[in-house]
């Protein structure tokens, strides 16, 4: 379903008004003065709407093609005097333990910000309440909203990163709590959900760390400490990830060996009774063979004997077993 949202901020202010693309668009042409800009939110856009708002602000045709597909990989590029950013959202289900993915695409201008959002994850309530909490926020125009949205999106990388963590350690207490469980098909499936995470977050790890060293080509409007925080936030996010990763990983191998040891102990139980049985087995088949010369036979406590015999060594194999630890 197609939806649009749009805001315009006059004076460092941002207020959200209702109406539809072309009303969006009629605002962006009338802002007052250079400091002024427009916000225009999309959600699921139609081919034809993201061409006709392409058109009008100038949008780089191979960038609106790649906003308009889902499951695209992160990444931005600069067009001249408008940068393309390209994100992964990330939403935690808490019923189903699933990480949602979904992607939100920035265009940024001097004097607008067009996102495109696209499956789960909705970083924009997020936005508003920091918006309203720090009012000198947007003092630097449509960049400084394009980073809050970042930082929006950084804090779901976080919120989901910490609910796998927990999960992971959830799991890690059934698998070394007392008794057998086997948990393999759980832990690849926390694998895949931490997969979808990194996907997301890993590709942004090497700009983060660029832009804490100075190395990427930034205004310095852009190196203020919030920004700065933003980039914080995705390696936290990142080294939460990996760790969670290297933990599963170790999880996986040591249920494995619990499951190995725990496949030895049957075969060792499975072989002490298969040896204990074979005692009177053997006696008696050895007396149901019914040879004529056989005395004890025809004596008259031969029966209880065999039995006797048979209960004794059964009773000897058992406690042989018993003390070193196969039964």
């Amino acid at each position: 379903m197609f939806v649009v949202e749009y805001a315009v901020c006059t004076g460092g202010e941002l207020r959200r008004e209702v109406g539809g693309l072309a009303d969006a668009l009629d605002r962006l042409r009338s802002l007052p003065d250079e400091s002024s800009f427009v916000w225009i939110g999309l959600v699921e856009p139609s081919p034809s709407d993201m061409h006709e708002l392409a058109e009008e602000v100038g949008l780089p045709p191979l960038a609106v093609a790649a906003s308009l597909r889902p499951h695209q990989r992160t990444r931005y590029q600069l067009y001249d005097r408008i940068l393309f950013v390209l994100l992964k959202t990330l939403q935690y289900d808490d019923p189903t333990s699933k990480v949602e993915t979904g992607q939100l695409t920035l265009f940024l201008g001097e004097r607008f910000l067009v996102t495109v959002r696209q499956g789960a994850g909705d970083p924009f309530p997020e936005v508003w309440a920091n918006v309203s909490a720090h009012p000198g926020l947007l003092r630097h125009g449509a960049k400084s909203l394009a980073y809050a949205v970042g930082g929006a999106v950084a804090d779901g990388y976080n919120e989901v990163s910490d609910e796998l963590a927990t999960d992971i350690a959830q799991l890690e207490e059934r698998i070394f709590a007392p008794g057998r469980t086997n948990a393999v098909d759980a832990i690849y499936a926390l694998k895949r959900e931490v997969l979808e995470g990194r996907e997301a977050v890993q590709p942004l790890e090497v700009e983060a760390r660029e832009f804490l060293s100075g190395t990427l080509p930034l205004t310095a409007e852009a190196r203020e400490p919030y920004f700065r925080e933003v980039a914080n936030r995705v390696l936290r996010a990142a080294a939460t990830i990996r760790t969670s990763e290297e933990l599963l990983n170790s999880i996986l191998d040591a249920h494995l060996g619990q499951i190995s040891t725990w496949q030895n102990e049957d075969m060792r139980k499975i072989s002490a009774w298969a040896a204990i049985a074979a005692a009177p087995t053997t006696i008696a088949g050895i007396y149901g063979m019914n040879f004529d010369h056989m005395p004890e036979l025809h004596w008259s406590i031969g029966y209880p004997l065999v039995l006797g015999v048979m209960a004794a060594i059964c009773y000897g194999l058992f406690r042989a077993f018993r003390r070193n630890g196969w039964l």
